[in-house]
């Protein structure tokens, strides 16, 4: 078989050639680089990638295959997928599929074959930018010039190309995964009503919730908050999402109207937009959070959580308002990672506690939202 060339220009100037695979065609996005070593599969259909290009840090992608007990969302929303090496023969017995024919079919465009150490190191020293991937045009000069074209995501509105058209319950619980503490926590208590508004919302988020006992409809990032605190929750929880928070006022407009009325627990995206909510401001991060070895440390405990993230903006530390309090910081570069407001009950962290890459360190958030909305207190100051 004739090996396809593909080829990846950044804005800046730099140019990649490799081989094509995944699908044809031609796409823009931020690229930005994930430095998990496996769970490939929950990366590609975790809609936060919505206007992105990742880039894998870990050379050998594809060797486990593709399953779909496995996914986060309905589809894949990233834009493209650069890897050093695909494998095109995966060994898994719950592999029901390879990952190039997952991507075909799912209209994904990718590279393989380049030299992802390079493209990571320009992406750290000179951050995230724009880029152009494509299968059809390989023309140089053509594809430079439309990567320098390319917009930044900062200012773009994405979470209305991943966010559900309508509102939905969802009933499936983590079942046999779920940890020993989480399963226990949903049992013996009466159940919970939570409204989850999805702005791109990962599954196992809401998998997380039905096993801490909580019935939960999802909304999509739009709604208001008139229309989510006349479902009667007991809480609501605020999702992950892709790109710029700034740009979405009517989800802070909303999330201002709840807040006081009935306890909120915001992950990541929700994190940003709480925090904008009680006015403080975001910025956009040199080349982001990706991965699944973050450490965060915990300042009401003490203790260090190993955390998986996928963040390009932050919470500024900057003129944080009176009524937000840190929880939790990044040990890697003191950008916050959690927050709890004072007077009301509602808390936000910046990383992922459903992902549970190894180590289940973050669990305990779920359950701290449940005692939230049983006890309707904030949580206890640092």
């Amino acid at each position: 078989m004739n090996a396809r060339i593909a080829k990846l220009a950044l804005a800046d100037g730099s140019l990649y050639v490799g081989r094509a695979w995944g699908a044809e065609g031609e796409v823009a996005g931020e690229v930005v680089f994930n430095t998990s070593m496996t769970g490939y599969q929950e990366i590609l259909t975790d809609p936060s990638y919505c206007g992105q290009i990742v880039t894998m840090t870990y050379p050998l992608i594809g060797n486990y295959g593709v399953n779909l007990e496995d996914v986060e969302s309905r589809g894949l929303s990233l834009r493209g997928f650069v890897v050093r090496e695909l494998c095109r023969a995966p060994s898994n017995f719950r592999s029901g599929e390879s990952l190039d024919d997952y991507l075909r079919r799912y209209g994904i465009v990718a590279i393989e074959g380049v030299d992802t150490r390079a493209i990571v190191r320009r992406l750290r020293n000179r951050g995230a930018m724009p880029g152009v991937l494509s299968t059809t045009d390989l023309d140089d000069a053509s594809l430079l010039a439309k990567a320098a074209g390319s917009p930044s995501i900062v200012g773009q509105d994405l979470i209305r190309e991943v966010m559900p058209a309508e509102p939905f319950a969802w009933e499936q619980s983590l079942g046999d995964w779920a940890p020993v503490g989480l399963a226990q926590s949903g049992q013996g208590d009466r159940r919970l009503k939570v409204v989850a508004v999805d702005y791109g919302m990962k599954w196992n988020i809401l998998r997380h919730l039905q096993t801490a006992g909580c019935d939960v409809t999802v909304v999509p990032g739009t709604a208001t908050a008139a229309e989510i605190l006349e479902r009667n929750p007991d809480g609501v929880f605020l999702s992950n999402g892709p790109g710029d928070p700034e740009p979405l006022d009517y989800a802070v407009d909303a999330i201002r109207g709840i807040l006081g009325k009935v306890p909120v627990f915001g992950i990541c995206l929700g994190h940003q937009l709480m925090g904008l909510a009680c006015g403080a401001k975001t910025f956009k991060l040199k080349f982001g959070h990706r991965g699944a070895n973050q450490p965060v440390l915990n300042r009401r405990t003490g203790r260090v959580e190993i955390t998986s993230q996928n963040h390009g903006f932050a919470i500024s530390s900057e003129n944080l308002p009176d009524c937000l309090e840190v929880t939790h910081l990044n040990l890697n570069d003191r950008t916050i990672e959690g927050m709890r407001h004072r007077d009301v009950p509602a808390f936000c962290v910046q990383y992922h506690p459903e992902a549970a890459a190894g180590p289940h360190d973050s669990g305990y958030l779920f359950d701290e939202f449940r005692q939230m909305m049983l006890n309707r207190q904030p949580l206890a100051a640092v």
